[in-house]
């Protein structure tokens, strides 16, 4: 059979297919993008080529959530309003100015002290408790402490912000038309009604936090109304918080699946920053995002009708061969290259700095303090929890002899 002839199959409610869609990928390398009916007809936009076009051209191809019953709506983490992710210009202007105030290099830069002095306490736990589950003990950990102090949230209301993050995000998994989970409703409604309060709080007794910044943007110059607000600082959680997980915890897999690259990294440190790009290409923290055709469209030698939902497959992009030689094996001495595991043009990840850097100090504090870690169990099934659309592990077992 011809590469031409291989069959596509894309379903991300499918648990077998999320726990591993690379195998299913190369079929859309092949070629043009593919219209399959998935609860109604939508585009599948895999090749590297197909996807940066898409993500460029926000004109003919918008971010826009088609919300397709007032439950979606009124039962959503946003609630429909604006997010930066879920919008076009000039909306997405708008949001994007007031938030790249507080997410400029300089800013990023300065949390390098603090995102290392909390992954060697984490580390230090691993090292007293003699085992390391990489999920639990890191990349479950850092990111929210990371994210939550930046949002002023005390200490011990960390581990309740990640279950509430795990439970939202797992809502991705509910196939459409079927209601979403109770447990999902609740964590949505407690998640919005802290931060509602604590905007509340932050307007009358300001600090040096994020969500004190974006109060005072708000109240000085109404850049966002209240609903906006909110939705951003749920979504900066979320999504703050989820893909930088999956990053450290991608990131461990690959290297303890590779051991002689583990150890290619741990002699030379000098190559983390490449590693840490070599992760994003090879399994990155985000699976796919989705547009909606605002017009008849054609694609790569597809027409694409307009109001067609399209799944723009970042991941299959990151290993398109016509691209990446050799897209399926790991190398983090590949040269530097333009993977699109942070999206492409006016959506690019406004957190892309930050998560490289918690990423790389996660992983290269973790190799440095453990020079024989490896893999427990290299044959031992994986278990994948979140949504399709941000793949992460459940659990990492390493061992540290």
């Amino acid at each position: 059979m011809s590469n031409e002839k291989r069959p596509v199959y894309f379903n991300p409610w499918d648990p077998e297919f999320r726990a591993n869609p690379y195998p299913h990928y190369g079929a859309l390398a092949d070629g043009p993008p593919k219209l399959i009916d998935l609860f109604g007809p939508v585009a599948l936009v895999g090749r590297y080529a197909d996807v940066t076009a898409v993500l460029r051209d926000h004109a003919r191809f918008s971010s826009v959530q088609r919300m397709r019953s007032p439950e979606m709506r009124d039962e959503g983490a946003f609630r429909g309003a604006a997010t930066m992710l879920f919008s076009d210009p000039p909306v997405h202007t708008r949001l994007r100015r007031v938030v790249a105030r507080e997410f400029t290099p300089r800013r990023i830069r300065d949390l390098e002290p603090r995102i290392r002095e909390i992954a060697n306490g984490l580390l230090d736990k691993v090292e007293r408790n003699g085992a390391l589950e990489v999920m639990a003990d890191v990349a479950n950990a850092l990111p929210v402490m990371v994210i939550a102090e930046m949002l002023g949230v005390p200490a011990e209301q960390y581990a309740m912000f990640k279950a509430w993050s795990d439970r939202i995000i797992s809502g991705g998994n509910t196939i459409p038309g079927m209601p979403m989970p109770a447990e999902v409703k609740q964590s949505t409604d407690e998640l919005r009604g802290y931060f509602a309060a604590e905007i509340e709080n932050r307007r009358r007794n300001p600090g040096t936090d994020l969500v004190s910044a974006l109060v005072a943007a708000h109240d000085d110059n109404e850049a966002m109304d209240a609903d906006e607000l909110l939705a951003f600082v749920v979504l900066l959680l979320l999504a703050g918080n989820e893909t930088t997980t999956n990053l450290i915890g991608n990131g461990m897999l690959a290297l303890g699946r590779n051991p002689e690259q583990m150890d290619l990294l741990r002699r030379n440190p000098e190559l983390t920053a490449r590693a840490i790009e070599e992760i994003l290409r090879y399994d990155g923290p985000v699976q796919s995002t989705t547009r909606t055709s605002n017009v008849e469209v054609e694609l790569g030698g597809t027409l694409i009708p307009a109001e067609t939902g399209c799944f723009v497959i970042l991941a299959a992009a990151n290993r398109d061969p016509a691209r990446f030689p050799d897209p399926d094996r790991f190398d983090i001495t590949r040269e530097p290259s333009d993977h699109v595991a942070f999206g492409e043009g006016i959506h690019f990840c406004i957190g892309a700095p930050l998560a490289r850097l918690e990423g790389a100090i996660a992983i290269g504090e973790t190799l440095r303090r453990f020079p024989k870690l490896r893999m427990k169990d290299p044959e031992a099934p994986l278990e994948y929890k979140g949504s399709y659309f941000l793949r992460g592990l459940a659990a990492l077992p390493m061992a540290l002899e």
